[in-house]
This record gives structure tokens, sequence and C-alpha cells, in this order.
């Protein structure tokens, strides 16, 4: 049987591959910066919004159960949203609903400061949260495509531009809470959101989308992502068996994301008697090193392969928590905290890239879906163990979790989705009736198999 591990991808310029498909270099290169400004752009967003929560509060009058159910509105916006939006993709590409995905979430971030009650807030919050997950999907999808045609694992970047848009906007936030007001400070994040998307919004819709070389393509797909003839074949029941695996290995990952963000603090604090600031800085270190990770992450791809990377993520992830959640001291809490990111970094880009190249669009959307599912699980499961045992054992869910996620992508490693026909590739000529492919192996390092590609050329 093929491995699992390996990258479908047609050979440039030579046999059996398409010259209309061979984008330049250059071009390649202003679709990801094109797509970094995006992903940067929701972390901006989002932790914009995130920051004025205190203040959102006060200003509804919410009790604290009320805006707990209120935030729900986020989550289930975003759930409810993200497998429509792999459809979207599939029929319209992933660039324009990007780009449509953008304005959106600039439009409804102003939403939340012009409410004055919970109800109002929840359903206000229902509108973002579609916003954000559908520019979740599509942004993910097209980088599953632009990773596929550059044929480089630079799913990480995207991410970290992610987590480096989030700092910024929590930093300046904090720094603008005292002197603007919610609607004020919302408001600019609109503008802001808005003429972004019109910088950058024309360079994505001018790009032909690289097609992902998954079973599920959207056949004679043009540039800008039209829709095209015919209907995108559906992905087989092993393919979706598959998507469902790493979208758990992305769950794992999420989980102790969320638990970190809503709980971290609170362990410092509580168990081992941290002042605030040191409290409050376990989850800056955290987001810290995740960063680091991914801003390493094509590199650490490069290297290893993305078997080696899940697996070592998902153990180093594993050992960094169990010493943040038992450790005996502030300070070896907060180098577990730190080891916790570093191992968590690649973990959810790689299982969703990898869900992507197997089903398009709507491997991305399954497997997004079922990760935000972990982010939105972490933080009541914290809870509830917490008062049934201590806060330290229920933090060690995410040490297993991750370990879980090791596992769960070491036994993926000799498996594969199936092989596409030449006919269900509208557009690649075929030689001989067969299509020329070359299997790229994902837990063999790439350097090694760009040599290979260079032999065989």
């Amino acid at each position: 049987m093929p491995n699992l591990n390996k990258l479908r991808t047609a050979i440039s310029g030579g046999r059996g591959g398409d010259p209309a498909r061979d984008v330049p270099l250059s071009s390649l290169t202003r679709l990801r910066i094109t797509l970094t400004v995006f992903f940067a752009l929701d972390g901006f967003l989002f932790a914009g919004w995130v920051v004025r929560i205190p203040a959102i509060k006060q200003q509804t009058g919410a009790s604290a159960s009320d805006l707990g159910l209120a935030l729900l509105g986020v989550s289930a916006g975003a759930v409810v949203t993200m497998m429509f939006t792999g459809r979207m993709c599939r029929r319209f590409g992933s660039h324009p609903v990007t780009v449509v995905s953008s304005v959106l979430l600039a439009l409804s971030i102003a939403l939340p400061a012009r409410t004055h009650s919970a109800l109002t807030l929840g359903l206000v919050l229902l509108v973002f949260g579609a916003a954000y997950g559908s520019l979740n999907v599509s942004m993910n999808s097209a980088a599953v495509d632009l990773v596929a045609a550059m044929r480089r694992p630079v799913m990480s970047s995207f991410h970290a531009a992610f987590s480096l848009g989030g700092m910024a906007g929590a930093g300046l936030g904090g720094l603008v809470a005292g002197g603007l007001s919610p609607s004020a400070h919302l408001l600019a994040l609109t503008g802001v959101g808005l003429v972004v998307t019109a910088l950058a919004g024309p360079s994505l819709l001018r790009h032909t989308v690289p097609t992902a070389p998954g079973p599920d393509p959207a056949p004679a797909a043009v540039e800008g992502g039209a829709k095209s003839e015919g209907a995108p074949r559906r992905p087989d029941r092993r393919t979706r068996r598959l998507v469902v695996l790493f979208g758990v290995i992305a769950l794992c990952t999420a989980y102790g994301e969320g638990a970190l963000a809503d709980w971290g603090a609170l362990h410092l604090a509580q168990d081992l008697d941290a002042g605030a600031g040191l409290a409050a800085a376990g989850y800056s270190l955290f987001a810290l090193a995740m960063t680091v990770g991914r801003l390493s992450g094509t590199a650490l791809l490069e290297r290893l392969g993305q078997t080696r990377t899940l697996v070592a993520g998902g153990a180093l992830a594993a050992l960094g928590m169990l010493l943040g959640a038992l450790a005996p001291t502030t300070w070896l809490a907060l180098l577990g905290f730190a080891v916790t990111g570093l191992g968590l970094a690649n973990i959810f880009p790689v299982a969703v890239a990898r869900a992507g190249a197997l089903a398009g669009p709507s491997g991305v959307a399954a497997a997004s879906t079922l990760g935000y599912g972990g982010m939105l699980l972490g933080p009541p499961a914290i809870g509830f163990l917490a008062d049934w045992f201590s806060l330290p054992v229920a933090l060690t869910t995410v040490a297993l979790l991750a370990a879980a996620a090791a596992l769960i992508a070491y036994s993926a490693r000799n498996v594969s989705a199936p092989e596409p026909s030449s006919a269900g590739r509208a557009g690649v000529p075929a030689e001989g009736s067969q299509e020329v492919v070359r299997e790229v192996r994902a837990d063999v390092p790439a350097d090694a198999t760009a040599r290979t590609a260079h032999q065989e050329g």
C-alpha cells in the first residue's frame, strides 16, 4: 500500500505536466505575500476584538454566565459556516471567497460595540463568528493550493503571520483601551480591515489559482477562481476517514491552545502564587514560543518531513505541559509553557495542510471545524476536571492529547489517499491515458525529495 505521507505533484514542464498550470515562481511569491497579509489581518482583527471583551461586558451589563453564552455565538457562527465555506470555495474558488469573507469580518467587528444587552451581543457575534470561520477556511484552502504549487512546506509561515497579527492586535488594543471607547476602537479596526482588503484583494483575485493535487479538485478551474464546468468529485469514504484523522490531530492541538489561554494564568496565580503580572506573562510566553516555532516551521519541515514534525511536536508539547502543570515553581512552569508552545506550533498547520491535500477545500473545512471544536472543548473540560480533581491535574490532559496527536500522526505514516485518475483531473493532459505524477514522501525531508526530483529531471 502506498504511503499516506505522500503529496502527488505533476512534474512541472515534464511529461504529463500542464504548462498552463505551471505558475512562475515570482507570481507564486507575490501570491504568498498576499496570503500572508490576509492571515496577519485575520489575527489582528480577532485579537483587537478580544481585548475589548471586558469593556463590552460592562457596556451590556451582562453577568459572567450571560457573557459566556453570548461568546458562544462566535464559536457557533464559525462552526456552522466552515463546512458551507468549503463548498463555496469549490464552486467559486478560494480567492474570491477569501476577499468577500475579509470584507464581512471587517464590517462585522464593529457590531458588538453597538449592542446594549447580552442577547443582542450574542446575535451579532453569530455574524462575526460566521465571517471569521469563513475567512479561516477560505484562506487556508488558498494556502494549501499554494503550498502544492510551490512544492515547499510553507504552511506554518502563514499561521506564524496569524500569530504575529494577533500579538500586534492585542498589543495595540491594550495601548488604546484607556483612551478609546470600544465603539471607536472597533470602528477603527473596521477601517483597517477594509483598507487592507482593498489593497491586497485585487492582487489575490488576479492570480491564477494553483490547483492542489488532491482527489477533490474543481475541474476546469479558471483564473481568479471562477466557477468551473462540471461538479467536483466527492472524496470517497477512505479519504474522508483520513481527513477526520487529521482533523482529530488539529483538535488535540487546539484543545491545548484554548486550555492555556483560559487557565494558564489562573494556574500560575492560584497554584504557584505568582503575581498578577507574572501570571499574565504565562500565556504571552506560550504565544511567543508558538510564533517562533511557526516562523521556523518551513525549515523544520524541509529537514524532518511532515510525519517527524508532527510526532516530535506532539511529544515535545506533552513533556512541556507535564512540566508546566506539575512544576513546583513558577519559573519551571513558565519554561513548560514555552516548550509546549514550541511543540504545538506546527501541528495544526500541518494537519490542515494534509487534510487539504487529501480533499481540497472540503478537507480544510472539516479539519478546521474539528480543530475549532477542540478550542471550544478545552476550557470547559479543564474547568470540570479542576472541580473534580485539581487544576494541575486537569492541565495534564493537554499533555495527554498532545501525546495522542503524536501517536495518531505516527500511525498514519503508511496510508495514502487514492490516486486520482487522469480523467478526474480536467485540463491535465495524459500521456498514454496515464497521468505522470511524482510521489513525494512527507516523512522524507524536502531537500532530499528536491535532490531526487533534480536527478529525475
